[in-house]
């Protein structure tokens, strides 16, 4: 009888001896192997246990909000069918939270997941990685068997009569990685596309968030336009995602030349293949936090290639102002402020969601891809290990100035100052910036800090601090009403015949 048969049929009752845990051990224990159904070659790369009492499936967690336990194990050339004996006091486990001496696992389900995949920034979702089948902890001592044997895939993206799915090849990217890189995005047609195949149409991209895709604009109807020019546009859903998490489509030295792809490679080949006004000023950049970044980003260093922004809730524009942390400041702390206190890292309200450190130290537990080493992937240079520096010590929060120093290139504020001879006059008409007062990621600092930058130096952007809004009421229907109208007035300054559009 095969080992992987014996230990189904047993279900972990009679374990080999080399793996038995006796009663009386104090912590939990956990029996992981996988399949060779689900990877057929040794695997080396991280083996993480998610835990949940009420979660069906452990593995879509965790809940950056509501985060249960979790623990993470590295591996070296993992045979298939090896059994790995798991505990939270095992030397090299990595826990969330760190201390977990004080986690009572009673009631709680247990899931394993090999991220056989690095190249998706997902764990338990990520194309390619394999999952166990859901235990119960037990109590009695003895250790929990869990086979991974659920190879995790992602469906394919269903096209639409009016949602069609753009994939293209990055010469560029695919260079720098040494593997086929793809740029993809779901683009929503016209209303009257169909119905008029002469006509060509303005554009407006938006990029999601963190964590956000291409896929959630699928659609199976068109988007109505509301405006009485009876303007339409071409609306693209970029997809922002990188094996080191959002790659805010800027060129960095980990994430390899994502804004020269998208611009030197992307446009065309989306232009060549919809009845878009290849253009500048047809083409709208919007987005929200990571992805009001990003498209903030893209405005700024391809100032001829697009003809407006409309960020809402960008990520720090302006690093002296880094989620209430000034970066360039020597000896700041991510961790705790000058007075020793704990720094939030969200809200809700008064009240602090999310601390600085505990949030850091979750992510160091999931792995690389999370949001606050994407920023790390992105505005650090690469290091001595092939992997992008860090900005501050995961244990101390203590932050390297060295290293805050290379960010610079990616300070929106900065940048605008430090170019703004050229930029200006590029710029005119093109920058709107929106920031709910209060939000829940203590981004409004940075843009007031902006504003203030645009307003001294002389320029004729918008940018809104919205009373009480936080950074999900900010997007009321009031709001997404007037970036379209915004959109459709700048459309029409430029192309006031519109639909008549000269080839």
């Amino acid at each position: 009888m095969s080992r992987l048969l014996a230990m189904t049929i047993l279900t972990g009752v009679a374990f080999l001896d080399t793996a038995r845990i006796v009663a009386d051990e104090s912590e939990p224990r956990f029996e992981v192997w996988f399949v060779p159904e689900v990877h057929e070659q040794p695997f080396t790369g991280r083996v993480t246990l998610f835990f949940s009492r009420t979660a069906k499936q452990p593995r879509l967690g965790p809940d950056w909000f509501h985060p249960e336990p979790f623990l993470s194990y590295d591996v070296k050339d993992w045979q298939p069918e090896e059994p790995l004996t798991l505990s939270p006091d095992r030397e090299g486990v990595l826990t969330f939270p760190r201390d977990f001496s004080a986690v009572d696992l009673t009631g709680y389900h247990v899931q394993a997941v090999a991220r056989f995949n690095p190249l998706d920034r997902r764990i338990g979702t990520g194309s390619g990685n394999a999952s166990s089948n859901v235990e119960r902890v037990r109590s009695d001592g003895s250790a929990v068997p869990l086979m991974i044997n659920r190879r995790i895939d992602n469906r394919p993206f269903m096209e639409t009569p009016w949602t069609k799915l753009l994939t293209v090849r990055s010469q560029l990217l695919s260079e720098f990685h040494g593997r086929d890189v793809f740029l993809r995005a779901a683009v929503v047609l016209p209303t009257s596309y169909q119905d008029h195949p002469q006509r060509r149409y303005p554009t407006i991209f938006n990029i999601p968030g963190f964590s956000g895709t291409h896929e959630r604009a699928r659609r199976s109807s068109p988007i109505v336009e509301h405006n009485d020019q009876g303007v339409e546009f071409l609306r693209v859903t970029l997809d922002p995602s990188a094996p080191l998490g959002h790659h805010v489509f800027a060129d960095s030295a980990n994430n390899g030349p994502y804004g020269q792809a998208l611009v030197d490679e992307f446009l065309p080949a989306f232009d060549e293949q919809f009845r878009s006004i290849a253009q500048p000023d047809a083409r709208f950049l919007t987005g929200h936090s990571s992805g009001g970044w990003s498209s903030l980003w893209l405005q700024m260093t391809y100032p001829l290639h697009f003809g407006g922004v409309w960020s809402t809730a960008p990520d720090s524009v302006d690093f002296r102002d880094f989620q209430r942390i000034h970066l360039y400041q020597p000896g700041e702390n991510m961790y705790v402020n000058a007075d020793g206190a704990r720094r939030p890292l969200a809200r809700h309200g008064e009240r602090t969601a999310l601390w600085y450190d505990d949030f850091a130290w979750m992510e160091h537990v999931l792995g690389t891809g999370g949001q606050l080493h994407s920023f790390e992937a992105v505005f650090s240079p690469r290091g001595a290990d092939g992997t992008p520096r860090l900005l501050w010590d995961r244990e101390t929060g203590v932050i390297d100035t060295d290293v805050a120093k290379t960010w610079e290139p990616y300070d929106i504020r900065l940048q605008l100052e430090r170019n703004w001879d050229t930029l200006g006059p590029q710029l005119t008409g093109k920058i709107h910036v929106f920031m709910g007062s209060e939000d829940t990621f203590l981004l409004e600092g940075a843009t007031r800090l902006l504003k203030e930058s645009l307003e001294s130096l002389g320029s004729d952007a918008v940018v809104e601090i919205y009373p009480g809004k936080d950074h999900r009421t900010l997007m009321t229907s009031d709001l997404r009403d007037r970036i379209r109208r915004e959109m459709t007035a700048t459309f029409l300054k430029h192309f006031p015949n519109w639909p008549n559009i000269p080839d």
